[in-house]
């Protein structure tokens, strides 16, 4: 297949982007390179991929720098293409920056968005995979999170862009019988990860000497999802073209399918991990102790997340295989080699 996989220089699309050359598909990247955070890591990630395209000539690999709320470039890119299937990963990220600098995010996740739904529409793609989130839960709290609940109360704009997502997918779906599928990840972590995560700050603060922030006086869980299970899912969801509901009922509706080509799906670990475990995986993998600065839960922020994934399960065969304390020190492992003994 030709694939285009936008956001890759992302730490999930760069992933994406080596499996599916792995495999023997072509891969057309996009990403504009902004500079949210070290734009070098980044770049870095990019060339891991070209070279990876260079090392196995079965599968094909492009690059263009563009920002998807670039509407004509978007409407060319698609045109010229002739992509089979879009993996759509690009987006402004970040719960608690939406709080600051939320034009990003419609410039980024509504208007961008509406662009890759347009270009997919009009050049006849197969399927399209997006990424949504964990957050459209929102006030939830109802655990595990079900694909089947409401999710009418986010609680920062980032979550509600990636409603809006499903939304404006479904109606894409319905009106143009595009198939569309929506995964909501759950706190994805490993190596080559972003700098603005958790791991990636405990692990900085930790060899440095300094406190680490730990929000909600430690009182979290997160459903922790290593890059390597979030790529597998993402892999066989792309192979598995989204296909309508024949059971759903307009008078009984299900959150979580439709009448028409179109899903979303969790996508995570299914095994909450308390903060402070995490935080002592972290330790241990370091063989450093963390200072702890105990601080009131963020703003926007939620207070435990857990992902029911049957869903993805029974149609995809998705499994999440690695453990928290293998993921940490795998990417203890690369960050020390990456930033070759900097704090």
């Amino acid at each position: 297949m030709k694939v285009l996989v936008t956001g890759v220089a992302g730490f999930i699309g760069s992933h994406v982007a080596l499996r599916l050359l792995a495999r023997g598909d072509d891969v057309v990247g996009l990403d504009n390179l902004n500079d949210y955070y070290a734009v070098s890591l980044k770049e870095a990630r990019l060339r891991r991929v070209e070279n990876a395209a260079c090392e196995n000539p079965s599968g094909q690999f492009s690059f263009i720098k563009m920002d998807i709320a670039d509407r004509s470039g978007t409407e060319q890119l698609f045109r010229d293409g002739k992509l089979d299937r879009v993996v759509h990963l690009a987006a402004q990220a970040g719960v608690r920056y939406s709080i600051e600098n939320p034009h990003a995010y419609i410039d980024s996740n509504i208007v961008g968005f509406t662009n890759i739904l347009e270009g997919c529409r009009h050049n006849k793609v197969d399927h399209l995979v997006y990424a949504s989130s964990s957050s459209v839960y929102g006030a939830n709290e109802s655990l595990p999170f079900s694909v089947h609940d409401n999710i009418d109360h986010p609680l920062s704009l980032y979550a509600a862009s990636k409603k809006a997502n499903e939304l404006m997918a479904h109606t894409y779906s319905h009106l143009y019988e595009l198939p569309t599928t929506g995964l909501r990840f759950f706190t994805v972590y490993g190596p080559w990860g972003r700098p603005d995560m958790a791991l990636f700050l405990f692990t900085r603060a930790i060899l440095a000497g300094e406190p680490i922030n730990v929000f909600n006086y430690g009182k979290h869980k997160r459903d922790f999802t290593y890059i390597d299970d979030i790529v597998e899912g993402i892999v066989r969801t792309l192979d598995s073209t989204a296909n309508p509901n024949p059971h759903w009922d307009g008078k009984n509706p299900d959150p979580g399918t439709s009448a028409a080509p179109w899903r979303v799906y969790n996508i995570g670990n299914n095994n909450p991990v308390d903060l402070d475990d995490y935080i002592a995986a972290i330790e241990a993998a370091l063989g450093m102790k963390a200072e702890k600065n105990l601080l009131p839960l963020q703003p926007g922020d939620v207070p435990d997340t857990f992902a029911d994934v049957d869903a993805l399960v029974e149609d995809v065969g998705y499994k999440p295989e690695t453990d928290v304390r293998t993921g940490i020190a795998r990417f203890v492992e690369w960050y020390k080699d990456y930033y070759h003994g900097e704090k």
